[in-house]
C-alpha cells in the first residue's frame, strides 16, 4: 500500500510540474532564438527537427542548382503574380515583387506587402514590410482550400506544397492557433511548437491561452497536441494536460454535454445538466441531459428545438425528478415530479386557413421546490400555471371556422388543476342571409337583418393532481355545449338616429342535473348524495332588445387661445329589452319543493338543476330593463409647426362613460349598480383606463341577521346618488436614458448632427489602409474607445426604470354600527431596472413590494462583467423565502463552456440565514 501511495505522489508531482517544466522550456528557447537570429529575417535553428531532410532546406535547395534540370518537374498550371508598386525581374531568374504582391497557383493564393519567387523553380518567399516609422504592415497570408494563415515570413514549394512558417495565426472554429514556428505538409495540414491555442482576440497579448509544446494541425477538422498547460493573464496555472485534442466542424454536429457540479445539504454532492446533444437535422434537434445525486436523488430531461423556415418553430422540454430527503428508515421522503414545456408558433405565411399555437407550462406543484433551475427564479416562487393549445381551421370562401383548444389551470399551493380537454369552437360570422346577390335599386329593409352563429362544446374537470388520472369521464367530468344565435339589424332615422331591433336566442345542452334537499341538521340546501342523474337536457333562453342612439358635437374656444379648438363629442344611447320568466314551470327549468325551516314555518325552494352547470342555466324572473349609456370624448387642437396640416391633436379625454339600467317588471331592487369608466391617453404607450362602480342602494339586516340590500334609495335618504363599492387603478410606465431627450428633441438632433459629422470626418481618410487593419490577425487591437479633451473615455450610461402599480377598492367587512360596508383597498406594486455604466458592466434588478405584509416580497439581482474573453455574472436574492446566490465565471467562447467555475448557496432548513 506504501508503494501505491508514493507512485501515486509521483504521479502527481509529475503531473502539476508539467506546466512549469514547459514554461520554463518555451522561455529558453525563445531567448535562445532570439540571441542567435536577431537580425535575420527568416530564423533558422541548428538541428531543428521541422528543417532536417526538408526539401525546403537552402542546402539542397533548387535556387543552386541549374534551372535547365527543373523542367521535368514543371509546375502543371500558370502561374499568375501581381503587384502594386514594382515587380523586378533579374537575370538569375527571380522575380521581386513589391506592394501588395499576390501569387496565385491553383487554388492557392499567397499575398504580402514582399515576394520573393523563382521563375524556373516552385519556390516562394513572403514577408512583411516596413513603414517610414518602422510599423510593421502587409503581413504575408496564405489561402489554401478556404483557410487562412497569416504570418510575418513564410516560405512555400508550389510543387510539393510544403512550407515553412514563422509567427503564424489561423482561425480555426471559435479559437485561435498561434504558433512561432511551423511547417505545412502536403495534405494542408502543419506541424508547430510552442504554440497557443486561445479564443481570445488579442493576439499579441491573450488574456488566456493553452500553451501547447507541440501539436498538430488540421484546418476545420481538428486540433492534437502533446502536452500542454493554461496559462491566464501571462502566468502559468498547474493545470496541465499530456495530451489535448480539439474537434472542429462547420456544420453543427452531435456531441456530448459536459455537467456541472454542486452541492446540497439536503441531496448531497452533484452532477447536473450533462448528456449528450443530438444534432438530428438542420430543422430539429434533441439534448438528453440528467442529474444525480450522491443521497439517491437523479433527474433526466430532455430538450428539443425546431424550426422550418416560414413555416413553424417551437421548442419542448421534458423534466422528471426523482428526490430522496432524510435519512434511510428515519425520516426519508421520497417525491416525484414532473414538468412539460412546450412553446409552437406558426409562421402567418404558413397556412392562411389554419393555424396552431401552444403555450404549454406544465408542472406537479413540488416541482419548483425541486428544481435547481427554478427554485431561486422569479417563476420558482409563482403560485398558478397556465398551458393552451389551440387550433383553428377557416373554411375557404365560406364564413364558417372551427377551433380546437386544449386549457390547464394549476394552483400549486393546494396542488388543485382545472383542465377543459377539448374546448370545440363552431363559429359563423355575421352574414345577411335576405341580401340580393344581384341588387337592383335601393337597399330593402330587410336586406340590413344580419345574424351570426357560436356553437361552443367543453369537457372539463375539477380536480387534484394526484386524482387526475383516476377521475371518470362521466361522473368526475363535466360536459355540456352551449348554441347562440344573434340576429339584428340598423336602421336610420331622421339622418341622425340609429335604431337596431335584435333577437338573442341562447341554448345549452347538459348531460346531468343535480337536484337538491334540505337538510335540516345543516339549515342549508344542499345536494344529496346520488341526486346526480344523468340524461340529455336542454335549457334554452331568450331576448329581445330596441336600442337608439346618436352623436352630439360641441365646439368650444378658450379664452387663452384663438387658436385652440376644444371639441367635445357626446355619444348617448338607450335601449329597451325583454326576457320572459323561464323559472315558470312551463319551461321545465326551474324545480320547486316545500320543507320546514329552523324556525317551523313552511317553505317553499326554488332552484335550477342546471345552476352549477358549466354554462349556467336560463334567468329567473321577468325581465324589462330600460338601459342607459353615456360616452364622452373631448380633444383639443392647437396650433404646430411640425404637422403637416398646421394643427396637433391632443387627447384630454378619450372615453367618459356613465351606463346604468332599470329593471321596470322587477317588484324590487329596480335599478342596477352604476358604473363608470375613463380612459387617458397620454402618449401612444401612456394610456391610464379607471373603472369604478357606485351602489344606489342601502343595506339592512335579514332575518337571519345577516347583512342585505334593500329597496331603499341612498338619493331618497340624502346619501347621494351612490357610495362608491368599487373601483382599480393600474399604471406601468417605464422611463430611460432617452426619456428626457426627447424633451429637448431640437438639441439632440443637433449633437447627434455634430457627432455623426465628426465621425465621418476622422473615419473616411483611412479607406483602404482601414479596412486593412481591421482584417490583420497580427495587427495590434485597435482601442474602439472614444476620449475626451483630458483623455478620458466617453462613455453612454444606459440604464432603464420600469414600474407597475395597482389598486383596488372594494367592500370590505359589514359595520353593523352604520349599516354599510367597509372598504377594503388593496394594492401591488413592482419595480425592475438596469444600468450598464460602461459597455462592459451591466446590473439588473426585479423586485416587488406586499403591503399587507409591510415587507418586499420578492427581489432577485444580476451583476455581470464582460471581461473580454471571459464573463462573470453573480446572481442573488437577498431577500424574500428564497435567499441563494449563484456566481459564475466562464470562458465567452461557446467552444470552451465547461472552463469555468461556478458557486452557489445553499437552500435547506440546515443553512443559515441571511439575516
Amino acid at each position: 500500500m506504501r508503494k501505491v501511495r508514493i507512485l501515486a505522489y509521483i504521479f502527481l508531482c509529475i503531473l502539476f510540474s508539467v506546466p512549469f517544466w514547459g514554461a520554463q522550456y518555451a522561455y529558453t528557447k525563445h531567448r535562445a532564438i532570439n540571441s542567435i537570429y536577431s537580425n535575420d529575417t527568416l530564423p533558422r535553428v541548428k538541428g531543428d527537427s521541422l528543417l532536417k531532410n526538408d526539401s525546403l532546406k537552402l542546402r539542397n535547395d533548387s535556387l543552386l542548382q541549374d534551372s535547365t534540370a527543373q523542367k521535368k518537374n514543371a509546375l502543371d498550371a500558370v502561374v499568375d503574380y501581381t503587384a502594386n508598386d514594382s515587380v523586378v525581374l533579374m537575370a538569375s531568374n527571380w522575380g521581386y515583387l513589391y506592394g501588395a504582391a499576390e501569387v496565385k497557383y491553383t487554388e492557392i493564393t499567397l499575398k504580402g506587402e514582399k515576394l520573393s519567387m523563382n521563375m524556373d523553380s516552385s519556390l516562394v518567399y513572403a514577408t512583411y514590410g516596413l513603414d517610414s516609422v518602422g510599423k510593421e504592415f502587409g503581413y504575408p497570408v496564405f489561402s489554401d482550400g478556404g483557410t487562412d494563415y497569416e504570418s510575418k515570413d513564410m516560405k512555400y514549394n508550389f510543387k510539393t506544397k510544403k512550407g515553412y512558417i514563422t509567427n503564424v495565426i489561423t482561425t480555426q472554429g471559435e479559437g485561435y492557433v498561434i504558433a512561432g514556428r511551423a511547417k505545412k505538409q502536403e495534405d494542408n495540414s502543419f506541424f508547430m511548437l510552442d504554440g497557443k491555442y486561445t479564443t481570445c482576440d488579442d493576439h499579441e497579448h491573450p488574456h488566456f491561452y493553452l500553451a501547447l509544446t507541440k501539436a498538430k494541425v488540421k484546418p476545420k477538422k481538428n486540433v492534437v497536441t502533446g502536452p500542454a498547460y493554461l496559462v491566464i493573464e501571462g502566468l502559468p496555472l498547474p493545470l496541465g494536460l499530456p495530451f489535448g485534442f480539439f474537434p472542429f466542424s462547420d456544420k453543427y454536429s452531435s456531441g456530448v454535454i459536459m455537467p456541472s457540479y454542486g452541492d446540497e445539504m439536503d441531496r448531497g454532492f452533484n452532477l447536473h445538466d450533462g448528456g449528450y446533444y443530438f444534432a438530428i437535422n438542420d430543422n430539429i434537434d434533441l439534448a438528453l441531459t440528467g442529474d444525480i445525486y450522491t443521497k439517491g436523488s437523479w433527474a433526466l430531461k430532455a430538450r428539443s428545438s425546431y424550426r422550418k423556415r416560414y413555416k413553424y418553430s417551437g421548442s419542448f422540454d421534458f423534466n422528471y425528478l426523482y428526490n430522496k430527503y432524510g435519512e434511510k428508515d428515519v425520516d426519508q421522503s421520497i417525491s416525484k415530479d414532473l414538468a412539460i414545456n412546450w412553446t409552437h408558433s406558426q409562421d402567418p405565411k404558413a397556412n392562411m386557413f389554419r393555424t396552431l399555437s401552444a403555450s404549454v407550462n406544465f408542472a406537479t406543484s413540488s416541482y419548483n421546490n425541486n428544481s435547481l433551475d427554478n427554485r431561486y427564479t422569479r417563476q420558482g416562487t409563482s403560485n398558478t400555471k397556465g398551458s393552451s393549445v389551440n387550433l383553428t381551421q377557416k373554411i375557404p370562401n365560406s364564413a364558417w371556422s372551427i377551433s380546437a383548444s386544449m386549457n390547464v389551470a394549476q394552483r400549486s399551493q393546494d396542488s388543485s388543476i382545472s383542465m377543459t380537454l377539448p374546448n370545440l369552437t363552431v363559429t359563423m360570422s355575421r352574414v345577411a342571409p335576405f341580401k340580393r346577390k344581384e341588387a337592383a335599386g335601393a337597399e330593402r329593409w330587410y336586406e340590413k337583418i344580419q345574424l351570426s352563429y357560436t356553437g361552443d362544446f367543453r369537457n372539463s374537470i375539477d380536480t387534484k393532481e394526484n386524482l387526475l388520472l383516476k377521475s371518470n369521464l362521466q361522473k368526475d367530468w363535466k360536459n355540456a355545449m352551449k348554441h347562440t344565435i344573434p340576429v339584428s339589424a340598423t336602421f336610420s332615422a331622421f339622418n341622425y338616429l340609429n335604431i337596431t331591433p335584435s333577437i338573442n336566442y341562447t341554448e345549452r345542452w347538459y348531460t346531468s342535473k343535480i337536484q337538491k334537499q334540505w337538510n335540516p341538521q345543516t339549515n342549508t340546501h344542499m345536494s344529496m348524495r346520488g341526486d346526480t342523474t344523468y340524461s340529455f337536457k336542454r335549457v334554452y333562453d331568450f331576448n329581445a332588445a330596441l336600442s337608439f342612439q346618436t352623436k352630439l358635437y360641441g365646439e368650444y374656444i378658450p379664452v387663452f387661445s384663438k387658436t385652440t379648438r376644444i371639441r367635445h363629442v357626446f355619444t348617448p344611447s338607450i335601449s329597451l329589452s325583454y326576457a320572459p320568466d323561464f323559472s315558470d314551470p312551463m319551461f321545465g327549468f326551474y324545480e320547486r319543493y316545500k320543507y320546514i325551516d329552523s324556525k317551523g314555518q313552511q317553505m317553499e325552494y326554488v332552484y335550477s338543476p342546471y345552476s352549477q352547470g358549466m354554462f349556467g342555466t336560463a334567468p329567473m324572473g321577468a325581465s324589462g330593463m330600460v338601459s342607459f349609456n353615456f360616452e364622452n370624448n373631448l380633444e383639443m387642437k392647437v396650433a404646430s409647426e411640425k404637422d403637416s396640416t398646421g394643427y396637433k391633436k391632443i387627447s384630454l379625454i378619450d372615453n367618459l362613460s356613465i351606463n346604468f339600467s332599470n329593471n321596470m317588471m322587477a317588484d324590487s331592487l329596480k335599478w342596477s349598480d352604476i358604473a363608470v369608466n375613463a380612459r387617458f391617453k397620454f402618449s401612444k404607450s401612456f394610456v391610464v383606463n379607471i373603472g369604478a362602480a357606485f351602489d344606489p342602494y342601502m343595506y339592512g339586516l335579514d332575518q337571519y341577521g345577516s347583512p342585505t340590500k334593500v329597496d331603499k334609495l341612498r338619493i331618497s335618504h340624502g346619501k347621494g346618488i351612490g357610495r362608491l363599492k368599487s373601483t382599480g387603478y393600474s399604471i406601468s410606465p417605464s422611463i430611460n436614458q432617452d426619456t428626457f431627450k426627447k424633451l429637448f428633441g431640437k438639441d439632440v438632433e443637433k449633437e447627434g448632427g455634430k457627432k455623426e459629422g465628426s465621425q465621418t470626418d476622422t473615419d473616411n481618410p483611412e479607406g483602404e489602409a482601414g479596412e486593412q487593419k481591421k482584417g490583420s490577425l497580427l495587427e495590434k487591437k485597435k482601442d474602439d474607445n472614444q476620449y475626451d479633451e483630458d483623455g478620458y473615455v466617453k462613455n453612454d450610461i444606459k440604464w432603464n426604470l420600469a414600474f407597475n402599480f395597482s389598486m383596488n377598492y372594494n367592500y370590505g367587512d359589514f359595520d353593523y354600527d352604520k349599516m354599510e360596508y367597509k372598504g377594503r383597498l388593496t394594492k401591488n406594486f413592482g419595480l425592475s431596472g438596469s444600468i450598464q455604466p460602461t459597455k462592459n458592466w451591466n446590473f439588473n434588478f426585479n423586485t416587488s413590494y406586499d403591503f399587507d405584509a409591510k415587507k418586499i416580497a420578492y427581489m432577485s439581482c444580476n451583476l455581470t462583467r464582460n471581461l473580454h474573453c471571459w464573463s462573470i455574472t453573480a446572481s442573488f436574492n437577498p431577500v424574500g423565502a428564497y435567499k441563494s446566490y449563484f456566481v459564475s465565471l466562464r470562458a465567452s467562447s461557446s467552444l470552451l463552456q465547461d472552463l469555468k467555475y461556478e458557486q452557489r448557496g445553499r437552500s435547506s432548513s440546515y443553512d443559515p440565514n441571511w439575516d
